[in-house]
């Protein structure tokens, strides 16, 4: 029996992970967090974790994003739970992982620090510049590393936004506004997005954990901003969002820009809210075997499965 370390896995994504390993009756699954649902209680930013030497892989998802630092402190805490927190993870399991065979890091197409693109590939450069880029950046390279000296099979994999039962983030945002009649459509809403199901990444663990490498996973048809409006509007059962003009659009996006951090629309989001920016998935259906859902049709089948909160 494989004995699996999933840490993060009473998150939005972990606790998909979860549930799909606990499928496997080859799988026992210990779950590591700060809450006391877990099996090893312990914050992975701490450097005193203690582990069991029988792991064979470890499927580290805990990490700190979907936040925006406003202070030195804030942008701190992603070195040290994204970068630092993996690390005392890799030590604490040299020291102890005897067995360990392998070590998924989920990752972000942050890293690429790109606004606007298409179908961008693994090997583009990784200038992601926020802290939250930087902290992933880090921790990658230093696992390849780590990975190498101690033989150890690495998996990476870089995910986009990701979407299924109560999505945190912009995706979640834009399911309660639609909800709450408080969503606006701008211009055409034509940029498209790539976004990925998280019981998609959940069933691939196995195969990477055997494999290694590094992954971007997507749903292979990046919706627009258009369909996704549509297509939730009409799976909450609620008139299509109201439209504003780019004009318009861009003139409050400037008062943001006056207003600074607080505003909760800039110049800045509005760019990246029109701007194109999709990923390859490519290297993952050669190499895995990856053959995702798409992402479009399941938003419609949770929000009417009524597995939304909101």
């Amino acid at each position: 029996m494989q004995k699996v370390l999933l840490t993060g896995g009473h998150g939005f994504l972990g606790n998909e992970i979860y549930k799909y390993l606990k499928t496997d009756r080859d799988v026992s699954v210990l779950t590591l967090g700060r809450s006391v649902n877990n099996d090893i209680i312990a914050d992975v930013s701490s450097s005193s974790l203690s582990l069991p030497s029988d792991i064979n892989i470890v499927v580290h998802v805990a990490g700190k994003a979907h936040s925006i630092p406003k202070t030195p402190t804030e942008i701190q805490e992603f070195i040290d739970v994204n970068f630092q927190g993996t690390k005392n993870l890799c030590e604490a399991l040299q020291n102890r992982a005897k067995a360990l065979k392998s070590f998924i890091f989920i990752s972000t197409v942050a890293v690429y620090g790109l606004n606007s693109g298409k179908l961008i590939t693994e090997d583009s450069p990784l200038n992601g510049n926020t802290p939250y880029a930087r902290s992933k950046i880090m921790a990658e390279e230093f696992l390849r590393n780590w990975a190498s000296r101690n033989g150890v099979i690495l998996g990476i994999l870089r995910l986009p936004l990701i979407a299924g039962p109560s999505p945190p983030g912009n995706l979640g945002a834009m399911i309660n506004g639609i909800k709450k009649g408080k969503y606006l459509s701008i211009g055409k809403a034509n940029a498209r997005k790539s976004i990925v199901w998280a019981e998609d990444i959940a069933k691939i663990i196995s195969v990477i954990a055997n494999k290694g490498g590094i992954y971007n996973l997507t749903d292979g048809y990046h919706p627009s901003f258009n369909e996704l409006e549509k297509a939730i509007s009409k799976a909450l059962k609620k008139p299509y969002p109201p439209k504003i003009s780019l004009f318009l659009a861009r003139f409050i996006a400037r008062l943001g820009d006056l207003i600074g951090s607080k505003s909760p629309i800039n110049s800045s989001k509005l760019s990246k809210v029109l701007s194109t920016l999709t990923f390859s998935d490519n290297k993952a259906r050669e190499e895995l075997g990856w053959n995702p859902t798409t992402v479009l049709d399941k938003i419609y089948l949770i929000i009417n499965s009524n597995n939304l909160s909101k």
